[in-house]
């Protein structure tokens, strides 16, 4: 106990490097998150695009003239 009333008790200071690793580490899972969302989105059909169909025609049968 001090005998100054007004005299605070020093807490031990904490590391600050855990919290910068994770805040790395957060903002860079976000980025990727984001990188890869606007890659999927990119990557969408656009509606009302063009379709191509391949069909075989097969030939009718004739007569003799």
């Amino acid at each position: 106990m001090s005998i100054d009333p007004h005299a605070r008790e020093r807490r031990p200071r904490r590391r600050l490097w855990p919290k910068v690793v994770a805040l790395v580490v957060g903002a860079a899972l976000l980025f990727a998150a984001g990188l890869s969302l606007g890659l999927a989105l990119d990557d969408r059909p656009v509606p009302g695009g063009t379709q191509t169909f391949v069909r075989t025609l097969e030939p009718l049968p004739q007569r003799a003239p």
